[in-house]
């Protein structure tokens, strides 16, 4: 099923008016016309991955962890399958000038621990989640309110005050006229006041807010699988209709799918690049393959020898040049995977693929070799091999394996990827700056919007700046679109950022994903959302 490009999904700025999103929910749309009656008892079981981190919102920028904390946890906004925001905890969110916000939000909705949700459950997450002495991964995304600092310890921010039980204010530092859209993501939500007295605990055993919750003592089995069962207080708008969610943490995606066949899991949203030919004909009308705002790249650090300077312009753009990603995303993965024109994907507004610069995406081995042989007059190559870190449970090995050989046989040097068996060991060398290869990177969009696919990767210090890109005049575009009101304008400063990232190439755009997965025969409503991820809450079971 393809959908139509998605929209920003932000309302513009009145004089004095208010950025109140609608309370609506979405429906499903997606089902096997199976017939019979649901089960709302009936556990959904799916894929994921184990997580990075323990579950903190404001440390965990992963999709393992990400799918969890989006079931567990209500945030002020929620967002529907086509990437529009609508009102959960949120009743309000105001503004005149998209700098200074009045949120108000529910008086009726509580923690699992039976402690209500109130506007400084908020503050203190923000708080805590801003505080440069957590060292939290998602510190970026507090970046823009007033106080915030990177390298000082600031308990409370300037920028945040709250009014009384359901209402809070936000100062910004700058305008961001998106930042009404930015709020369904999850590092924005609340945290209960238990939290706070053993952090370690609420990560391991949360006390949560959402539609789901920990099934109970032990639901978290460590490389195992996690099981939710409904939270039966969640009165948002986004209500089970089945009984809980368990996720398998697969070693491999052909595990997954060979369950999925057997009928042992019932909704998974990868399918194996060995099956990719043949899915769709397994599934029937079963099968999911749609575009989704998923960025498939891989990252060589600033820190890397030869890769800095203009000897690593020079060499980044030589790799590029010399991967032929019209063969790969035809010969790996059947025709599932689109060449990438730019650093961000084709189903948000504002995408471009006329961007000056976009040749060095292009497939030119002639040209590479040239680069490569320019920058060799500079410093001779004395790399060994040059290596491409990925994770064997992911299913990667096999366009790895391509790029490395394409790279290798245009610029005659030693290409290869290298595995890493887990998805959280290969970040965790990632995060704290101890690998010494490039890596395999992407981006799942956090809110549909351009500025969500730039600043939290390439921005000078953010929170998923992997290879520690920074560059004053992205950064000095990257602002300018941000405080632009007028989406058009915006989105044409984020392009011109994007020229920058073109020339400086701090990762490499590969393919754009569609969302290819599916769902087994007992299992109805099943709809994928513009993420890429399945909307559990809607899906029934007979």
């Amino acid at each position: 099923m393809k959908r139509p490009r998605i929209g920003y999904a932000f309302i513009a700025l009145a004089a004095a008016g208010a950025l109140a999103l609608s309370g609506c929910s979405s429906s499903g749309d997606g089902g096997n016309g199976e017939g019979g009656s649901a089960d709302s008892a009936a556990i959904i079981t799916t894929n994921g991955s184990e997580p990075q981190n323990p579950l903190i919102a404001t440390n965990t920028n992963e999709v393992g962890g990400g799918k969890i904390l989006d079931l567990i946890f209500a945030g002020l906004v929620y967002y529907d399958a086509e990437g529009a925001a609508h009102n959960d905890l949120a009743e309000s969110i105001e503004s005149d000038d998209a700098t200074n916000y009045t949120i108000t939000i529910r008086d009726d909705a509580t923690f699992t621990d039976g402690t209500p949700v109130k506007a400084e459950n908020f503050v203190k997450a923000w708080n805590y989640g801003a505080n440069a002495d957590n060292a939290q991964l998602n510190s970026y995304f507090f970046e823009d309110i007033e106080g915030f600092s990177y390298e000082e310890s600031v308990p409370e921010l300037s920028g945040l005050k709250v009014v009384d039980d359901t209402t809070f204010t936000v100062k910004l530092n700058k305008a961001a006229s998106d930042f009404p859209q930015r709020l369904g993501y999850s590092a924005f939500y609340p945290l209960p006041d238990v939290a706070f007295d053993d952090m370690a605990a609420q990560g391991e055993m949360p006390v949560v807010n959402g539609p789901y919750m920990l099934a109970g003592e032990g639901a978290w089995q460590h490389d195992e699988q996690i099981e939710l069962v409904v939270n039966e207080d969640y009165n948002g708008p986004r209500k089970p209709q089945n009984g809980g969610v368990t996720i398998k943490f697969y070693a491999t995606q052909d595990a997954s799918y060979s369950d999925l066949l057997g009928g042992n899991v019932d909704v998974i949203d990868q399918i194996p690049e060995t099956q990719l030919a043949n899915f769709q004909s397994d599934l029937g009308d079963r099968a999911v393959n749609q575009p989704a705002a998923v960025f498939q790249s891989f990252t060589i650090p600033e820190s890397l020898e030869h890769f800095s300077g203009e000897e690593g312009e020079l060499r980044r753009k030589a790799i590029s040049m010399s991967i032929d990603r019209e063969q790969i995303t035809d010969k790996i993965f059947d025709g599932t995977r689109t060449p990438a024109s730019d650093f961000t994907s084709p189903v948000i507004d504002g995408w471009s693929d006329s961007l000056e610069g976009a040749e060095v995406l292009e497939y030119n081995p002639e040209e590479a070799k040239k680069l490569w042989a320019e920058a060799d007059e500079i410093a001779p190559w004395s790399g060994d091999t040059f290596e491409i870190a990925y994770n064997s449970d992911g299913g990667h090995q096999a366009w790895v394996d391509a790029t490395s050989n394409s790279i290798a046989s245009t610029l005659g040097i030693k290409a290869a990827g290298k595995a890493y068996p887990k998805f959280d060991v290969l970040r965790e060398e990632i995060t704290n700056r101890t690998i010494t290869t490039a890596f395999r990177t992407g981006w799942q969009a956090d809110y549909p919007g351009l500025y969500n696919f730039l600043g939290p990767l390439y921005a000078t210090n953010a929170s998923s700046n992997d290879g520690d890109y920074s560059n004053p005049e992205f950064d000095k575009l990257l602002q300018e679109g941000s405080v632009d009101t007028d989406p058009a304008s915006a989105n044409e400063k984020f392009q011109q950022a994007q020229e920058v990232l073109l020339e400086d190439l701090p990762a490499f755009p590969l393919w754009y994903a569609n969302v290819n997965g599916g769902y087994g025969e007992s299992v109805d409503n099943v709809e994928f959302g513009w993420n890429s991820v399945p909307l559990y809450y809607e899906i029934t079971k007979n």
